[in-house]
């Protein structure tokens, strides 16, 4: 009989309500880019995604730090 591993989860819970939540404001349309919203809308689903990992960053949430580009 083959023993199952328990998994650690990479992203909080918390982290993923965030990402759920700038979702929902991309599809309302009330996402913006840029400091205190002065950018233009959020029409992508990556970079809705990505705000929502940078806010529950800045909330001390548990997500894996970025990688960087080269």
């Amino acid at each position: 009989m083959a023993r199952r591993r328990s998994r650690r989860r990479k992203y909080s819970r918390g982290a993923s309500k965030n990402v759920e939540s700038a979702m929902r404001r991309r599809k309302s349309g009330t996402l913006r880019r840029g400091k205190r919203g002065k950018g233009g809308k959020v029409k992508s689903r990556k970079q809705a995604i990505a705000i929502g990992l940078s806010e529950a960053r800045r909330k001390g949430k548990k997500v894996p730090r970025k990688k960087r580009r080269k």
